[in-house]
């Protein structure tokens, strides 16, 4: 059984699959890195991990939204945490829709 986050993605994952070029989870089918995530021609550009929503936007939109409390730069494992990526706080009143729009726009381009 999947929980609300996984539901909630999978509703955003429905949402944006009628954009050009994205790929859904669903329709890859395979279990590697970034299969779980949402891609526009190849590249990822929003997932979810541990629960919380993760998009790829402009370092300077990323520093405004951790400078705001409404997240921290995402750190994929290695102590290292990444300029473009950002892992929305769960307490954000961000909408996903909104943030996963613009991680498409500036990855799509």
């Amino acid at each position: 059984m999947t929980g609300p986050d996984e539901q909630r993605f999978a509703a955003l994952a429905r949402e944006l699959a009628e954009l050009d070029g994205v790929t859904t989870p669903s329709a890859e089918g395979r279990r590697s890195f970034g299969s779980d995530a949402l891609k526009s021609d190849g590249h990822i550009f929003a997932m979810l991990s541990a629960g919380r929503l993760v998009v790829k936007l402009p370092r300077t939109r990323v520093d405004e939204l951790v400078a705001s409390g409404d997240g921290e730069r995402f750190d994929a494992g290695r102590g290292r945490p990444m300029r473009e990526w950002l892992a929305l706080d769960p307490g954000s009143p961000l909408p996903w829709s909104r943030l996963a729009r613009e991680a498409y726009a500036f990855v799509h381009g």
